[in-house]
């Protein structure tokens, strides 16, 4: 199995590519289903670590539609500090229109229980969630996320977008720490 090492973690292949890939396609098929009918919907890209992810899936988008990004960061090293920070904020108008979150994981559900209170504030027609990766385990909210591309253990992963302080990112397949 192929592991590298970053910092004082080594970690190996848990999610290739491809599935990565196939994942991605079959939520861009849901989307495109549900939203067909929609006039101009906006996806909000949650930064940093959603970048891959909306890139890939918006080859698969065929409607009409615009995408914005979101900074914000609750992680430092290996764990959530519990305490969300915007930093880049949204300028597209949202009031009366259909917005579909794009996120790469959700563990603990704070950061986006955090964006949704921010979203609904500016009355959009409807809001979506899409996640690539979803953490069942380690969960701790109740509202719905519409799209899950996967669900997966409860560890601590890089690639794809996803860092271990900022490294890791650029890797085409996601992998697990290994303790």
């Amino acid at each position: 199995m192929k592991q590298i090492k970053l910092k004082d973690k080594t970690f190996q292949v848990s999610i290739p590519a491809e599935k990565i890939q196939d994942s991605v396609v079959q939520m861009a098929q849901k989307i495109n289903k549900d939203y067909a009918d929609k006039e101009l919907p906006l996806f909000i890209s949650i930064l940093n670590g959603s970048f891959m992810f909306t890139a890939d899936l918006f080859k698969h988008i065929d409607f009409v539609c615009e995408v914005t990004f979101l900074k914000l960061t609750s992680y430092k090293g290996t764990s959530s500090t519990g305490a969300v920070r915007q930093l880049i904020g949204v300028n597209e108008s949202i009031q009366g229109r259909d917005v579909i979150v794009l996120e790469d994981i959700v563990d603990t559900g704070i950061t986006l229980e955090q964006i949704l209170g921010q979203l609904r504030s500016f009355e959009p027609a409807s809001v979506g969630v899409a996640s690539l990766l979803f953490k069942p385990e380690a969960y701790k909210k109740d509202f719905k996320i519409d799209y899950i591309g996967m669900e997966i253990p409860n560890d601590f992963i890089v690639g794809y977008g996803l860092d271990y302080d900022g490294l890791g990112r650029n890797l085409p397949d996601i992998y697990s720490a290994i303790e």
